[in-house]
């Protein structure tokens, strides 16, 4: 999915390049004197041997498991959408088109990927940021007892080998991205924001994470963060999950066969700030009968090309959930959509630099879009 131009900056090489100004893509925050900006342009043209280190911290011990807010979409009600993605930013889907057999099948794939031999992992599936195969034990700092692999994968789910078939895996990321789609224009109307991907369908993206975690003492915060307008994770079997939330860390448990919606960073941004957020993907509650075992999760990420700028979008109709009215009269007597310029809760950035940045963070303490709201 990542552009030609971009290769560049994963080859081995001995010593990074000398930090000169990026001309490749228009950058908001090239002419910045903020000093975390400077190094983040600095890292983003580092290759992946000398990017930043992982920064991992186990999710607080929860007594509570919640069961996400059931949401039908085909009920067409939107005060529900409303009222669970402006107040958690997560909810399930009890009525979708996944088939069950589909799901499984998707697993069946995915749990042949973790039977081959490390370097035939490296050969099928070449590093192409985000694409490709990682292991987190091949960090020099990974000392926690813990390997995670994953693979991350677009909607073609190809392999570099025509031995090795993923046609199952392939299906399950299509129909979970036409789902997807479904939830970003369900959620339009019902927040009050303009869909970019209702009419332009190149303005998408879907990535496919397939992690399997071997589980050490205590639980950590597996994988890479990756930003993301909506996350769907097919609910398989009985299963709690810890989710990094604007509110702080939560655990669900959803219903089986349903599909737990995570509502992303550029979600939140789109929508002005009107939604609630979960950073990352779902992370895999072990039990206490589950130590030294392995635990993997599907996700699919609904994100934009790598080439994209993020930023608020206009209401253009009123919105009657919130009580606004987001049309007014100019002088000629015409009805307009009001200028969310005004009243914008986050500036506009590059999608390419933010993912660079949060993607080799690993789930910072801080939150990321602090440092692009108004």
């Amino acid at each position: 999915m990542a552009s030609s131009t971009h290769n560049h900056r994963h080859l081995a090489t001995t010593a990074a390049p000398p930090p000169t100004p990026s001309t490749q893509h228009p950058n908001p925050l090239s002419t910045s004197s903020d000093p975390s900006d400077v190094l983040s342009r600095l890292l983003h043209r580092l290759p992946p041997t000398l990017s930043l280190p992982s920064r991992r911290s186990p999710p607080p011990t929860t007594t509570t498991t919640l069961s996400p807010p059931l949401i039908s979409l085909s009920a067409q009600n939107p005060s529900s959408l409303l009222s669970a993605s402006s107040q958690l930013g997560f909810f399930q889907l009890t009525s979708h088109s996944i088939p069950p057999h589909l799901a499984h099948s998707a697993e069946s794939d995915s749990l042949s990927l973790f039977t081959l031999p490390r370097e035939q992992k490296h050969l099928y599936f070449p590093q192409n940021w985000p694409l490709g195969f990682d292991c987190d034990d091949d960090d020099d700092d990974n000392d926690n007892g813990t390997a995670t692999e994953s693979f991350c994968f677009d909607s073609t789910c190809s392999a570099e080998s025509a031995e090795l078939s993923l046609a199952a895996l392939g299906e399950f990321t299509r129909e979970m991205e036409k789902v997807g789609l479904e939830v970003i224009e369900a959620l339009s109307c019902a927040v009050g924001f303009e869909n970019p991907l209702r009419e332009d369908p190149t303005r998408v993206c879907s990535l496919m994470w397939v992690s399997e975690e071997s589980a050490g003492d205590k639980p950590v915060v597996s994988g890479k963060f990756y930003p993301y307008v909506v996350g769907l994770h097919y609910q398989i079997r009985c299963q709690r999950y810890s989710l990094l939330a604007d509110s702080g860390w939560v655990s669900v448990s959803p219903q089986i066969d349903s599909i737990l919606v995570t509502l992303g960073d550029i979600a939140q941004v789109w929508s002005n700030g009107k939604t609630k957020k979960v950073r990352g993907r779902p992370i895999p509650c072990l039990e206490n009968n589950m130590k030294n075992t392995r635990c993997m999760s599907i996700s699919l990420l609904v994100t934009l090309p790598l080439e994209s700028t993020v930023s608020p979008l206009p209401n253009p109709r009123p919105n009657i959930a919130y009580g606004e009215d987001s049309r007014v009269d100019n002088e000629d007597g015409d009805t307009s959509s009001i200028d969310m310029m005004e009243n914008r809760a986050f500036n506009s950035f590059s999608f390419e630099d933010y993912a660079w940045r949060v993607y080799h963070e690993r789930l910072p303490s801080k939150d990321p879009l602090d440092r692009y709201r108004v």
